[in-house]
């Protein structure tokens, strides 16, 4: 029998996607799953994105340039110039979602064995990216107790070696939500320029602030042209995630030229997904405006609804649509399964992300779990209502 390889055996599952056999047991025995694991809005697709699908009138589907649809990256060009980031269309490759983007800022930029600094705990497929690419990442890890708050510039430089080649932050971010203040950003430039690093900043969520915060690009920052890689996508903006649009936004030739390679060896990103999402950039600001309103008492109802439950803390995010929450519980990833597997309340029962794939540091995040406040705000209550019920009946808690 021909053996499976090293690498595919190393992948490590998706901890928001890994307990779906729970899930789905617990479904084919009547009960309701409600599903706080998974960022995948309930907030409708804007209208002209759905129409235009409708409306396709073609005899063909055919392949678009390897970089996209001129005509979407041109519309690209005025959407990030409203966002203050100034590019053009040949500093912009529409990839196969954000996802795609990160594979190639990384296969474009680290060697194998490079490392690579990442504020955790972080978005979890970064692990799997990081293993595809041969890269090994370096965490600098932020605290609950902290709001996750980046750690002060000494701690970046403590972690420098020979071998640091690139930082990758989320802002704001997945899975604690926290937006990163302009100070942070300045200390992530000097960092940068300091040691001739690329700093690839995953903004997919820059719709979603809060409390008056706003988000500031890294394309933004004056000096670090050369360094800064953007990666964006549409699934969370215009509710769009089956779309599967992304891009990789640099204004270093070199890397442009280089991430090129990688995009006509994959051929060309999604046909339906670029129409679609050229139109979505016709969407009225009303739509981010109502939906970030949403988000905003969504996000209140689940924070403040976790912290009045004893023994859990949950910091307050500032943008996104994550929380991250600290259980009374031996383990979360034990509890998350127990929950599907040997509870429910009222016919129903919750499914969350455990907090330890989020982390590259052994032992931690084993107490808490990402949720993910996507649902109407009834489903929030209910799953609330479930959650304390769950953590009193649990049979590892910890008082």
């Amino acid at each position: 029998m021909p053996f499976i390889s090293n690498k595919g055996f190393a992948m490590p599952e998706s901890p928001i996607r890994k307990l779906v056999p729970y899930a789905e047991k617990a479904i084919d025995a009547g009960k309701e799953v409600i599903h706080l694991n998974i960022g995948q809005p309930d907030i409708e697709t804007p209208e002209v994105a759905l129409e235009a699908i409708r409306n396709i009138d073609r005899t063909v589907i055919e392949y678009s340039h390897s970089a996209g649809y001129l005509s979407y990256r041109k519309g690209l060009v005025e959407y990030y110039k409203s966002n203050d980031i100034i590019v053009d269309s040949s500093q912009i490759i529409v990839t196969n979602g954000g996802s795609e983007a990160i594979m190639f800022g990384m296969m474009t930029c680290f060697n194998p064995d490079d490392e690579v600094i990442v504020p955790e705990p972080f978005y979890a497929n970064y692990n799997g990216f990081a293993l595809e690419a041969q890269v090994n990442l370096t965490p600098i890890t932020t605290h609950i107790s902290q709001a996750y708050k980046l750690p002060p510039i000494h701690k970046f430089r403590e972690l420098i070696t020979p071998q640091t080649r690139g930082i990758i932050i989320c802002n704001p971010g997945n899975p604690t939500g926290y937006l990163y203040t302009q100070e942070e950003l300045e200390t992530l430039k000097q960092i940068v320029l300091e040691n001739d690093l690329f700093l690839i900043a995953d903004e997919v969520y820059r719709e979603f602030c809060y409390d008056g915060r706003t988000h500031r690009s890294i394309l933004s920052l004056e000096g670090i042209d050369k360094n800064a890689i953007v990666v964006d996508s549409v699934s969370k903006r215009y509710s769009m995630c089956g779309a599967r649009v992304g891009a990789l936004l640099c204004k270093n030739e070199e890397v442009i030229k280089t991430a090129m390679k990688f995009a006509q060896a994959r051929l060309s990103p999604p046909t339906f997904g670029q129409i679609a999402s050229e139109a979505a950039l016709k969407t009225p600001k009303s739509y981010f405006d109502d939906v970030a309103k949403e988000y905003v008492q969504r996000r209140d109802v689940l924070v403040n609804g976790m912290n009045a439950i004893k023994g859990v803390t949950c910091p307050m995010p500032g943008g996104a649509f994550y929380a991250m929450a600290e259980l009374p519980v031996d383990s979360a990833e034990k509890f998350c399964a127990w929950i599907l597997e040997h509870f429910e309340y009222k016919g129903a029962t919750v499914m969350m992300a455990p907090g330890e794939g989020f982390y590259a540091t052994k032992g931690l995040g084993m107490r808490e779990v990402r949720l993910a406040y996507v649902l109407e705000i009834p489903k929030l209550k209910f799953a609330l209502e479930i959650l304390e019920k769950a953590l009193e009946a649990y049979p590892g808690k910890i008082d």
